[in-house]
């Protein structure tokens, strides 16, 4: 129970990678608030880990927007009393069409950065004044393996993405003072429902062959690191990335 009664917002934690997040960190003990756009999901969230007797609240959150975000980082404190921890998983990416640089308009390209920039942005700004009282807290920040490779059919999403680790590094050098540690995970192409979905059985086998292990990347397999990053056993990290992608990259 390396998270017991640590208090844990994950944006985006109701469906694909987050449950998973959110599923995990309640199985440590965590106090989960999940913070998503997607009701249904997160409701389903909320009452699996519930059943499985642990600690769970859904509030519907635009990262994007800031008084949605100061509603949320609120919640958790008249909850429980403190957060412990944030992990930046809300984004856009399954949802966006796979468009050149010809086809992607400023709409579109403002919505990805407003949602997957501005977002963790927001919400960190939200609750680093309870971390700061507390002069504790974990900021996890998932960025993406794809950073490393590029994807001309997915350029604001790979660049926003990009942008989080300059964020999580001058972040990390902001909050040290107040003993706040701020890292990034950066998963490869992870096989969750949204992802499944989009892409054919061809490509998950050929992302698989790039890999030191050969097969799929499943959810799961990011749990420890987002659990490492969450506990104590980190303490004394800040400032990295740490890439989970089965091995596809090096660097």
């Amino acid at each position: 129970m390396r998270l017991e009664d640590r208090v844990v917002i994950i944006t985006g934690g109701g469906f694909g990678i987050g449950r998973a997040y959110s599923l995990a960190v309640a199985r440590e003990g965590g106090k989960v608030l999940i913070a998503d756009i997607n009701d249904a999901g997160a409701a389903q969230t909320e009452e699996d880990i519930r059943a499985a007797g642990g600690e769970a609240l859904v509030l519907h959150t635009d990262v994007s927007d800031e008084k949605s975000t100061e509603a949320m980082a609120q919640a958790a404190i008249q909850r429980w009393g403190r957060i412990d921890v944030l992990i930046n998983n809300a984004a856009l990416f399954t949802a966006l069409p796979l468009h050149s640089l010809e086809q992607i308009d400023v709409e579109e390209w403002d919505r990805v950065m407003a949602v997957n920039l501005r977002g963790p942005f927001l919400c960190t700004k939200a609750v680093v004044p309870q971390m700061q009282a507390q002069a504790y807290g974990k900021i996890i920040n998932i960025s993406s393996a794809s950073i490393l490779s590029g994807n001309s059919m997915r350029l604001h999403y790979v660049t926003s993405k990009a942008g989080l680790i300059g964020f999580t590094r001058s972040l990390a050098r902001a909050l040290g003072e107040h003993n706040i540690c701020v890292n990034t995970v950066m998963p490869g192409s992870v096989a969750s429902e949204g992802a499944l979905a989009v892409y054919p059985e061809q490509f998950w086998q050929q992302i698989a062959a790039t890999r030191c292990f050969k097969r799929v990347q499943e959810p799961e397999n990011l749990v420890g690191a987002i659990i490492f990053l969450a506990s104590a056993d980190s303490d004394f990290m800040t400032g990295q990335a740490i890439n989970v992608d089965g091995g596809s990259y090096m660097y």
